[in-house]
């Protein structure tokens, strides 16, 4: 058996009962679920601070000195426990109100600790409030001088001797168990070619780094690698998809393609169409299932580029569909087809949320029988009730606003999936469009259609509002129009962004 795979109950520190409460609390099953409970923060204990040197308004810190009193005061809730510590330059107070008995026992007077908190000045006196406390010896200095991690915990583990202290104790007795076990899987060549540190030592130093730049290191691999497995993963997706699901063949430019494209186009394609258009026509000719996204800037001339694609889909006997994430996206893209459709004669319907119950019909017989080629709509194309007589083209619009489980539901409206293409306007570098949608190929429209004008855009601080405002009215007195756009319509508890009731 992989050791990784082993219970965590028999981890040197854990036993039946914690390992437990270590599965309903934090979900660590194994070995390796504690290995990847990495700590949420560390705490900087790489320097001392001499006494003398601490400020009021210091952060937390580390001090080092020799315990010279200890002493329990008051009764009752006043009742505290004080201790002072010496070093070369000054002193400072202890103080605790909790768990004062067994704190008195574990700590000596005479002894030398390092103690690490965040400092207050109280009547003139240099005070830490329970701090946290570590024996000094000759064999630990090197050890404790170093980043310390903080591990989540719950209220339940806590009060069964597993706080985020105990966390850090069982993962010191993990990792020599388990690192001699880890193999590294990247190749050399990308470890070398993007400098990073061994699987091994990534694990090593996330639960305890070195300083600052190992932890950084550390980091990096473990990102990395994450990201690494996931596109493999999707790229064997798309490999098993490209092999296994078969798709429609688009076997001609026919005659709606060539009437639109010759004597319809309101303005000349650019290259960077022609080569997308180009690519998914090589798609759709393939035998295998497209799915494609389709990138470009807005104005950059995306929807031509689906209308043409629909136009492919029509000549070669299917119907088309294209989803919008709003109605009045769809309404917009329905009236656009309609009227650029118009010429050739070509049906287009409207499905939305609104649309009432005489029109669905009339959709619904039309798509049945094959009449309606073009249906364009929101979320509600994808009801169980619209069915298609040869849906042959998907066309979505703002793909991030759909996941994957309402594309596989359009696959589900034919027998054999459908052809998908999805756009978006977001700009998403070729590399992370790859990782993010790696189940997918790219396409990208790089230029603009001539006559365009440049989209100019301006970051400004809420200190230069008023500049804005002015910029704003220069222009309405131009004769142009402003937009103002708000994250929120109103108010919400959850999210403090501004909203446009109380921005208008």
């Amino acid at each position: 058996m992989n050791i990784l795979q082993t219970p965590i109950e028999y981890l040197k520190g854990v036993g039946p009962q914690r390992g437990e409460l270590l599965k309903k609390e934090l979900g660590i099953f194994t070995y390796r679920d504690l290995l990847y409970h990495f700590p949420f923060r560390y705490v900087d204990k790489t320097t001392v601070t001499p006494i003398r040197n601490i400020r009021n308004s210091s952060q937390a810190c580390q001090i080092a000195g020799k315990l010279i009193s200890l002493e329990t005061i008051g009764e009752g809730r006043k009742k505290r426990l004080t201790g002072i510590i010496k070093d070369s330059s000054g002193i400072a107070e202890l103080v605790w109100f909790k768990g004062i008995r067994w704190i008195k026992n574990a700590l000596t007077v005479g002894e030398e600790y390092f103690v690490y908190g965040k400092p207050v000045f109280f009547n003139g006196k240099i005070s830490f409030t329970h701090p946290e406390l570590e024996k000094i010896s000759d064999s630990n200095i090197e050890e404790k001088l170093r980043f310390s991690p903080v591990y989540s915990t719950t209220e339940k583990l806590t009060a069964k001797g597993l706080s985020g202290k105990n966390i850090q104790k069982l993962t010191q007795n993990l990792l020599p168990v388990v690192l001699p076990h880890i193999r590294e899987f990247l190749p050399e060549y990308i470890t070398e070619k993007y400098r990073l540190i061994s699987r091994k030592e990534a694990l090593r130093q996330i639960h305890f780094p070195e300083n600052e730049n190992m932890l950084k290191k550390a980091r990096y691999r473990l990102k990395f690698e994450e990201l690494f497995l996931l596109q493999a993963e999707l790229l064997a997706i798309k490999s098993i998809r490209k092999k296994q699901v078969k798709g429609h063949v688009f076997e001609k430019v026919g005659e709606y393609f060539n009437r639109f494209y010759m004597n319809h186009l309101p303005f000349e394609l650019t290259n960077a169409q022609k080569r997308v258009i180009k690519e998914i026509r090589k798609d759709l000719g393939s035998g295998v299932q497209m799915n494609r996204l389709l990138q470009g800037d807005v104005g950059s001339g995306k929807t031509i580029v689906a209308l043409l694609c629909m136009l492919l889909a029509i000549d070669n006997h299917f119907q088309a569909a294209l989803m919008a994430p709003t109605e009045i996206l769809a309404s917009q893209h329905y009236q656009f087809f309609k009227k650029a459709l118009q010429p050739l004669g070509i049906h287009v319907g409207l499905l939305t949320g609104s649309t009432k119950t005489r029109e669905r019909k009339i959709i619904a017989n039309g798509l049945e029988s094959g009449t309606l080629k073009i249906l364009i709509g929101t979320h509600a194309l994808l009801e169980d009730k619209v069915r298609f007589q040869n849906l042959g083209l998907v066309i979505i619009d703002e793909q991030h606003r759909f996941g994957v489980a309402q594309r596989a539901k359009m696959w589900q409206k034919n027998t054999i999936p459908p052809h998908v293409l999805v756009m978006t306007a977001t700009p998403i570098p070729r590399t992370l469009a790859m990782t993010v949608y790696g189940d997918l190929d790219v396409s990208v429209i790089d230029e603009m259609p001539a006559g365009r004008k440049p989209v100019k855009t301006y970051h400004a601080t809420d200190a230069k509002r008023e500049w804005v405002f002015g910029f704003m009215r220069r222009e309405i007195e131009k004769g142009r129009q402003v937009y103002v756009v708000y994250p929120l319509i109103e108010e919400s508890e959850k999210l403090d962004y501004k909203d446009l009731m109380d921005g208008y």
